[in-house]
């Protein structure tokens, strides 16, 4: 897709979740600080663009520069600042800068959401150890630097704060992408635990687990793949953006301030049913197969 395109495809779709309903009251996060990795498109678009709505100061990073500031362009259209900073969050010193730059612009952060991440559909008897690394150092790597940065600060300048993980499902397994369920696992169980220890800090951290969610990073998976997506739930349909936005809004929310430690599926029920063959279903596995 040429550069053009691309970028109009991206306002496209702001525009699209600019314009969406929210549960919420317009001002409910007014004066809050909020940080979204992976903000650039998808998923983390929908849930800065969201916050904003809200009336918080929001701060996206991403790899992509250029699509990051195309994304603040759209925002001050709509008369919102959103800071962008250009951040590889496998890289702990890139991240003390990005939150340097978040404090002297916004001040403190309240609220951060851990989305930034990637993989690739593969059968895992196939990955290379350069694929498995690059997807565990991205999703669970950088997202423990991220999340740690955030109660080191909170903890030096007192202040309370919210972590929201974006995950996968992971109870369930999803063939196909066993790398990231690998490394969001590891996410949950890192949540699990620092639940407890942070909880001093008056520091709350959960995990938002979308199911399959119709945004451009299907786009990642092969036809056939694509193809089977309505059998992922038994709602038989994928969740939209702004659905998974809501829902990260709410555990940020006073309405969840007593909810630490927790994993919200929002998947239209698929860890009760559901097929998800992200990288094509197995001929062993065909329904017409005897």
């Amino acid at each position: 897709m040429e550069k053009s395109s691309r970028d109009g495809a991206l306002i496209a779709y702001a525009e699209s979740l600019w314009s969406a309903p929210s549960a919420f009251r317009p001002d409910l996060f007014a004066g809050k600080v909020v940080l979204v990795t992976g903000g650039g498109s998808g998923i983390g678009l929908a849930i800065a663009l969201v916050f904003a709505r809200l009336g918080a100061r929001v701060a996206i990073c991403g790899r992509s520069a250029e699509k990051l500031a195309a994304v603040s362009e759209f925002a001050a259209g709509k008369g919102v600042r959103l800071l962008a900073q250009a951040t590889d969050i496998r890289e702990p010193e890139q991240i003390a800068e990005l939150f340097a730059v978040v404090e002297r612009e916004f001040g403190s952060l309240d609220v951060l959401v851990n989305n930034a991440g990637g993989q690739f559909p593969q059968p895992a008897i196939e990955f290379s150890v350069k694929g498995w690394n690059s997807v565990v150092n991205n999703n669970l790597n950088g997202t423990w630097y991220m999340m740690q940065h955030a109660a080191q600060r909170w903890r030096d300048l007192a202040h309370p704060g919210v972590i929201i993980n974006i995950v996968a499902p992971t109870t369930r397994g999803m063939p196909g992408v066993a790398h990231t369920v690998a490394a969001r696992a590891g996410v949950i169980g890192l949540m699990n635990t620092v639940a407890v220890e942070w909880a001093p800090l008056n520091v709350r951290v959960n995990c938002l687990s979308p199911g399959l969610t119709a945004t451009s990073g299907l786009e990642v998976y092969p036809p056939e793949a694509r193809r089977e997506f309505p059998r992922a739930n038994p709602m038989k349909r994928p969740g939209t953006a702004t659905e998974i936005a809501e829902s990260c809004v709410f555990l940020a929310s006073p309405s969840a301030s007593f909810i630490t430690g927790a994993v919200l599926e929002v998947d239209g029920g698929y860890r009760l049913w559901g097929e998800l063959w992200t990288a094509g279903r197995p001929d062993y596995y065909r329904i017409d197969n005897s």
